[in-house]
């Protein structure tokens, strides 16, 4: 993809400015009632916005956006490409290690699983819930109790 020298440079960058992130999303849609949605995020001034713009063209995915705030960021959002990234940063990273590390075990389970069991999601809900302690999230509203609760209440978990 890249030299290490600038790999370790992005890494740090996302240990800096940046967040790794796993939450729980309610879907009406999906059968189990709720997605894991992963995204590693980079936040810099929006007079900066290049230099998203640069990461962006190295990973070729994601966006770059505009927030309100005067603050730009370059979201990675889908499953398969987050994980990509976190595999290659993940030797460079300090500070989100942790973050990395688990993202990782969760999503090589949600990406290389074509059907996931009620059982195998609400293990893996109840990794996600750990992002809580690890990015001290205190706006996280959906927990993996709340999941068990669904997936009981629709009769989906063998008891």
């Amino acid at each position: 993809m890249t030299d290490n020298l600038t790999l370790s440079y992005i890494a740090g960058f996302l240990d800096g400015d940046g967040c790794i992130n796993l939450q729980l999303v309610r879907r009406k849609d999906y059968i189990l009632g709720y997605q894991i949605r992963a995204s590693v995020t980079f936040f810099q001034c929006s007079s900066h916005r290049s230099f998203l713009e640069w990461l962006k063209s190295i990973f070729r995915v994601g966006f770059v956006r505009n927030r309100k705030d005067g603050l730009s960021e370059y979201a990675i959002v889908d499953a398969p490409s987050v994980l990509e990234v976190l595999l290659t940063l993940r030797s460079y990273l300090k500070l989100k290690r942790p973050q990395c590390d688990l993202a990782i075990t969760v999503l090589q389970e949600v990406v290389q699983s074509r059907r996931l069991t009620p059982e195998q999601f609400l293990k893996l809900a109840q990794q996600v819930d750990q992002f809580s302690e690890l990015n001290a999230s205190k706006k996280r509203s959906i927990r993996s109790d709340q999941v068990e609760q669904f997936l009981r209440s629709r009769q989906l978990l063998i008891p």
